[in-house]
């Protein structure tokens, strides 16, 4: 996973200038299309799926080499071409399994969270899962397969592949000309993440447009017709890591309730969203049905609990970057436990803009972990060199601090409530 790990350190920064271009934009424009905890859920999550692909959590069951070991028919020459392939294969592949998350119950829980934001902007784009931890959709790579990609093509074309699809989530730039006929432009997402009626489930195509237009899922964007982004379910939780588990959890639940047998077994391969007739009336779910008049999702927060929040994604970012830095010098399990570590940070202070009472045991977790890691090793991740322990320490204690003041605050609230 080195070679990843490299791209990602440069890649994450590149992520954060634009992010931040797009918002001084905004701000010149007098149009502001990011909230803070939005924004701070989104760019977690994308520290959560780096962490998991960096490692590489997830069982294949069905690989790209496996695949051509049995399949391959052909050898394209080593030349420029067999790039060019690599790079319309992914995309063609991509398509499909992004058609197949969109459409199957099972499978639009390894998607949701990328749907999630109730925003769009460029931080939307890096809410990426975690959950998909199941690896069988090699399978689409077929094609490439037969005419021989070698694994290392695809390997250096996918990475490069996903970070192209960055820059169209912004509302910023309106419709390209010709270029909507040929490539996947902001317009054409900002149909594939609405959810009006008329926009659901349309425009899937990655980089090019043309799989949309060839198998009937292209919808232009309609001047009449502006899009409302988010999930119809809506997750009502900044927490990246519950986002990730919640569908899955709702299809476990339907599953143990239902009294059918037959729907049991098949209400993980029915079409997103079906849920047995008995627990849709023993155990309704709410969903938004008029998109133009919903709630956002919002919590309450002083400016003290969002400077917290903010101070606490800025230094796990730092964190993350520590991890990929440093990924070739540590052994697997202190890798695992570093990433395990930033992803109890994460669930921490993401529960805590949930108000939620969780949040505090996680950041109690988070801190004394980071405390007791340095005092048994006497330095962190080999950093220390550049900076010094005490500086972590300080950090882990005033966390700590914080989270004390804000369950002391959270208890006073609930006795107030309490004597009303």
């Amino acid at each position: 996973m080195i070679p990843y790990t490299t791209a990602l350190l440069f890649a994450i920064p590149g992520f954060m200038l634009l992010l931040l271009a797009e918002l001084a934009y905004g701000i010149y424009k007098k149009e502001i299309h990011f909230n803070l905890y939005d924004t701070i859920s989104s760019l977690s999550s994308g520290i959560t799926n780096s962490i998991k692909d960096s490692l590489g959590l997830a069982i294949v069951l069905i690989s790209y080499p496996l695949l051509l070991q049995y399949v391959q028919v052909y050898e394209i020459p080593n030349s420029w071409l067999v790039y060019v392939v690599a790079f319309i294969a992914i995309d063609f592949s991509e398509y499909w399994i992004h058609r197949v998350s969109h459409k199957v119950n099972l499978f639009w829980n390894r998607h949701v969270i990328h749907h999630s934001s109730e925003e769009f902007n460029l931080a939307c784009a890096l809410r990426q899962p975690v959950s998909n931890l199941v690896g069988i959709f090699a399978v689409f790579l077929l094609p490439a397969a037969i005419l021989g990609v070698p694994s290392d093509v695809i390997l250096l074309i996918a990475p490069i592949h996903l970070f192209m699809q960055f820059w169209y989530h912004t509302r910023y730039i309106g419709k390209l000309g010709f270029l909507e006929y040929i490539i996947v432009t902001p317009s054409q997402h900002r149909v594939h993440h609405a959810i009006n009626p008329e926009y659901i489930d349309k425009n899937l195509a990655p980089i090019f447009c043309i799989w949309d237009r060839m198998f009937g899922t292209f919808q232009e964007e309609l001047e009449d017709v502006p899009p409302v982004y988010g999930v119809l379910k809506q997750p009502n939780t900044w927490n990246p890591i519950r986002i990730n588990f919640q569908h899955i959890w709702g299809l476990i639940q339907d599953a143990w309730y239902t009294q059918s047998w037959k729907d049991k077994c098949r209400l993980w391969f029915m079409p997103t969203g079906w849920r047995p007739a008995d627990v849709k009336v023993s155990r309704p779910r709410m969903a938004i049905e008029d998109v133009y008049n919903f709630k956002k999702y919002k919590t309450k927060a002083s400016k003290g609990q969002s400077w917290y929040a903010a101070i606490r994604f800025v230094t796990t970012l730092f964190f993350l970057l520590c991890l990929l830095y440093q990924f070739q010098y540590f052994a697997y399990p202190h890798l695992l436990f570093y990433g395990l570590f930033i992803c109890i940070g994460i669930y921490g202070y993401t529960a805590m803009m949930d108000n939620d009472p969780l949040g505090v045991l996680f950041e109690v977790l988070f801190a004394l972990s980071g405390i007791i890691y340095i005092l048994y090793f006497e330095q962190w991740f080999g950093i220390s060199g550049f900076i010094p322990t005490l500086v972590f320490i300080v950090y882990f204690v005033w966390v700590l601090f914080n989270v004390i003041q804000y369950g002391i605050r959270q208890r006073g609230r609930t006795l107030d409530h309490q004597q009303v």
